[in-house]
C-alpha cells in the first residue's frame, strides 16, 4: 500500500532515537499518523514542522498499519512566523485542534482546503494574522464544527424565524437567537460577533474574543468532550492572548 499526496503537518512526536511519528491531514485521506526515521536528525527537522505543506509519501503493507512517511516541503509558513506570535499562536492552534478533533483516516476535503488558505495567509503577511487572519480562524473552527456534526444553526432565529438581529446563540442548541427576542435569556447566552454571518468582516477585538469563547464552547463540549478529551493547551493559549490584545488592535 502506498500514496503520494500533498499534505499538512499537524504534529510530531519524537520516537526512539531519531524517527519521529508525524501527524498529517490530507485531502483524500483525512488525518494520517506515520512514523518518518530520521524525522528528528538535523537534516530532516525543518520538514516536519507543524504548518507546513508537503508533498507526503507513506508506504507500509497493509493499510490499517502505521506506515512510514517521507517527504518534499511545499510551503513552510512556520518559518516566517518567529517575530510574529499571534500568528504563530494561531497556527499552533488550528494544527491541535485538527489533530485532537478529527477521526483518523475519514476525509474531510473542505477542512483541508481551509485550513491550507489560512495557512497561506499568516505566512504571505504575519501582519494580517490580527485581522482577517483572525477571523478565518474563527470560520474555521464554525466549519470544522460543522464536518464533526456539532455545527451551530445561524440560517435564522430560534424563537422567531428571522435573519434581522441575530446576535447570540444558545450553548445548549447552538442555534441563533435575535437580540429582540433573547429576552430575559440574554446574560445565559453567548454573543454571536457579525463575522460569522458576514465573511467580509474581519471583525473586531471584542468579536474575537467573544468568537473564540463561542466556538470553544461547542469544541471544548462536543468535539473534544465526546472524545473525553479537554481542549489543546495550544486553543487555550491563544484565546488568553487574544484576551490580552489592546483594544484598538
Amino acid at each position: 500500500m502506498e500514496w503520494e499526496v500533498p499534505a499538512l503537518v499537524l504534529s510530531a512526536a519524537p520516537y526512539g532515537e531519531s524517527s519521529a511519528i508525524i501527524h498529517l491531514l490530507t485531502e483524500e485521506y483525512g488525518l494520517v499518523h506515520g512514523l518518518a526515521r530520521g524525522g528528528t536528525a538535523r537534516a530532516s527537522r525543518a520538514l516536519w514542522q507543524p504548518g507546513n505543506l508537503i508533498r507526503a509519501a507513506w508506504r507500509a503493507r497493509l493499510p490499517d498499519q502505521l506506515g512510514n512517511l517521507s517527504g518534499e516541503l511545499v510551503h513552510g509558513p512556520a518559518a516566517r512566523l518567529m517575530t510574529a506570535p499571534l500568528a504563530m499562536a494561531m497556527l499552533a492552534s488550528t494544527c491541535a485542534v485538527a489533530d485532537g478533533s478529527l477521526p483518523e483516516r475519514e476525509p474531510h476535503p473542505r477542512i483541508f482546503h481551509l485550513l491550507t488558505r489560512f495557512f497561506s495567509l499568516i505566512g504571505l503577511d504575519p501582519d494580517l494574522a490580527g485581522w482577517s487572519g483572525m477571523a478565518a480562524l474563527l470560520r474555521w473552527e464554525a466549519c470544522l464544527l460543522s464536518d464533526l456534526g456539532y455545527g451551530m444553526d445561524l440560517s435564522a432565529c430560534a424563537l422567531g424565524g428571522g435573519r434581522e438581529d441575530l446576535a447570540w446563540v444558545s450553548p445548549r442548541t447552538g442555534r441563533a437567537v435575535g437580540d429582540a427576542a433573547a429576552g430575559a435569556w440574554r446574560p445565559r447566552l453567548l454573543r454571536l460577533p457579525p463575522l460569522f454571518l458576514d465573511e467580509s468582516d474581519p471583525g473586531t477585538h471584542r468579536d474575537w474574543c467573544d468568537g473564540l469563547r463561542l466556538t470553544g464552547h461547542f469544541l471544548a463540549r462536543d468535539a473534544f468532550g465526546q472524545r473525553h478529551r479537554p481542549l489543546p493547551p495550544a486553543r487555550l493559549r491563544l484565546a488568553d492572548m487574544v484576551a490580552e490584545l489592546p483594544d484598538t488592535a
